[in-house]
Parts: structure tokens; C-alpha cells; sequence
């Protein structure tokens, strides 16, 4: 059965499946001394569910398996270290150059359970893609898919870290695969060292508070001014610690069309973006991951991205133009950038 099943996934346009069983009890006492230490910021949602992120049978009743799946989603000729070597640019995380992945890998979850349920004559199925308390990378670690390495990322030895994951919880009883038995990241510490805004306390420890995705993506307020100028022109999310990972050398070009840039995002100016009306910002991230943020912090962290930027006429005429927007986080971001422009 558990042959089948990985024959469907590659079907359906997944990369790897691994089977795990429920036994996550190391990874929930990692996540609550991370939550203990306020590493989550105002991530509220990650200590809201208690238990049950760390205890699948919890979230789901009669869980007993979880089917793990991998999909790549890394585009060819997006050029990262050249957006991020171009300070008039805006560095965009790959993975947001998009289609939302969310509603693609669920649908193919929701395919494959169904085979599932076909060929197994019943049983309980629940997919879940980010969207739910979840411990995905420990899942997959679980599974052999990999290890989840210094930069709290998972990898894969045959395939880097660029990839989506996916889960279905399961009252199946499919054998569960052997997790892999030890880390790879060896004396290496290129993750750590790049970080910008050295958001790694050590070692598998992130302090999200710092990070430039929980900045520019899940936090919610005024950036601090003292990490607004190492965010340099990363305007949503950050990669720096996945572009430097020797074991990224072995990732793979995604042959998904959903998955394939638009809008130019992958190479535009910060002035362009910054100057996009919000019926314009509606239309370019319709389907795309980038809505969540909402048009009021996309200004917000534009604006960082322009306070950083080289001194032109171009980039402070932009600034000037929303010197007076209704939104007083947007005020505060855009006075600080004119004021790093002299003015």
C-alpha cells in the first residue's frame, strides 16, 4: 500500500512522501523552551493550541500515522543574489514570486487521500498545508525526509531546503518510515554567520523577533528602528540562509507552471512597488502569498527597503509622495527613510 501511494504522490507532481508515526515528544519540549524564551514574538497563534501542535492525536483524534510530502518549488533565472546585490531592487523570498502554493498542494493532498481511502476501504484523512498547529519540519524529519538543520530549516541531502511540505493525518496504520539517523550540517555554520540581523542565538535557534520573514511578513507593527537598516532591500521575507547552504547545490528547478514568477516581482524596482496604487497591489498578489500582509505593511517594509536604498531623486520623490498616507505606521517608516536621505 505504502508503494502505491508514493507511486500517486509522484503522480500528482510530489517530489518525496515519507510515512511518520506520532512520536514528536522531543520536538514539543524544543518548542516550549522556544516559546518559554519569547522567541515567537507576537506569534500568539504558536502557544495558543498547547498540546496539540506536538501531538497530532490531539489536533486529529484517532491519528496514528502522518504522510508527509515534499514539493520543490525553486524557479529557474530569478537571479537572488543579483536583486540582492542591486540595493535599488526589492528582494522578494522565491517563494512568494508566485501563485499561492497553499490551495495547489492542498488540492493534490485532498486527491491523494481520496486514493487512499479508495484503495484502503475507508479510514480517516485530514490534509493540512501551514494552515492549521502543525510541527511540519518535525513531521518530515519524522518521516526520513530529511533533518531539520542549523538554520531550523528541513534539508534534504538530495535536495536542499527549497520545497514546499504537506501532511495528511491518518488513522492508518502504514508502516512509518525510519527517520534519518543524523544531522548533515557537520562544522558548517554559513546559516548562521549571513543572517543579517543575527536573529540565531546558536545552533537550531532562531529568535523569530529578529528575523527578517517575522518582520517583514508576521509582524504586525512599527519594524525597530535599530534592524530596519541591516534588513537592506529584502521587502518580504528572506532567503539569505538558504542561499548560502552548501547542501543547496542539489535543489531542483520546480516544473510547476504555478510556480514560475509573475508580475515581474522577481526583479523589480523598490520604487515601482512603493508607487503601485492599492487597486494595483490588489490585482498584481491576486492568488499570491503576498496578500496576507495586507497593502498598509507592504507600504511599511517598501519603505525600509527605500530608506536603505542609494540616494536619488527617484527614491525620495517616492518616499514624498506618501509622506502624508493615512496610516500612521506608514508615516513613521517613511519618515525615517527620508530622514536616511537627509531630508
Amino acid at each position: 500500500m505504502a508503494a502505491q501511494i508514493r507511486e500517486w504522490a509522484a503522480e500528482l507532481g510530489f517530489q518525496q512522501l515519507g510515512i511518520a508515526d506520532i512520536e514528536l515528544g522531543e520536538h514539543e519540549a524544543y518548542l516550549q523552551k522556544w516559546l518559554d524564551a519569547g522567541y515567537h514574538g507576537s506569534m500568539d497563534y504558536m502557544a495558543r493550541h498547547g498540546t496539540k501542535r506536538a501531538r497530532p492525536d490531539e489536533l486529529v483524534p484517532g491519528t496514528c500515522r502522518v504522510i508527509s510530502v515534499r514539493m520543490d518549488y525553486l524557479a529557474g533565472d530569478t537571479q537572488p543574489l543579483a536583486v540582492l546585490a542591486a540595493p535599488e531592487k526589492a528582494y522578494i523570498s522565491r517563494y512568494a514570486l508566485a501563485r499561492d502554493y497553499h490551495k495547489l498542494v492542498r488540492k493534490r493532498l485532498a486527491n491523494l487521500a481520496a486514493r487512499i481511502a479508495q484503495l484502503a476501504g475507508g479510514g480517516q484523512y485530514r490534509a493540512f498545508v501551514d494552515s492549521a498547529p502543525v510541527l511540519e519540519r518535525a513531521i518530515a524529519e519524522r518521516a526520513g525526509m530529511g533533518w531539520i538543520a542549523k538554520n531550523t530549516m528541513l534539508i534534504n541531502q538530495d535536495a536542499g531546503s527549497w520545497f514546499f511540505l504537506g501532511e495528511i493525518y491518518t488513522d492508518l496504520p502504514l508502516l512509518p518510515d525510519a527517520p534519518q539517523a543524523t544531522k548533515h550540517c557537520g562544522t558548517c555554520t554559513a546559516c548562521l554567520d549571513i543572517c543579517p540581523t543575527k536573529a540565531f542565538t546558536g545552533p537550531f535557534q532562531l529568535d523569530a523577533r529578529k528575523c527578517i520573514s517575522y518582520l517583514t511578513i508576521e509582524h504586525k507593527g512599527s519594524i525597530d528602528p535599530a534592524l530596519r537598516p541591516l534588513m537592506g532591500n529584502r521587502v518580504f521575507g528572506c532567503d539569505d540562509c538558504q542561499l548560502v547552504c552548501p547542501w543547496n547545490k542539489f535543489a531542483r528547478l520546480t516544473a510547476e507552471d504555478d510556480f514560475q514568477p509573475r508580475h515581474g516581482l522577481a526583479d523589480a524596482d523598490l520604487v515601482d512597488l512603493f508607487l503601485w496604487s492599492e487597486a494595483t497591489w490588489l490585482e498584481k498578489t491576486e492568488g499570491s502569498a503576498i496578500r496576507r500582509i495586507g497593502y498598509e505593511r507592504w507600504l511599511r517594509n517598501l519603505a525600509v527597503g527605500l530608506g536603505n536604498a542609494p540616494t536619488t531623486a527617484g527614491v525620495t520623490d517616492a518616499l514624498l509622495t506618501r509622506r502624508q498616507f493615512p496610516s500612521e505606521m506608514v508615516r513613521e517608516h517613511v519618515a525615517w527613510a527620508l530622514q536616511r536621505h537627509g531630508l
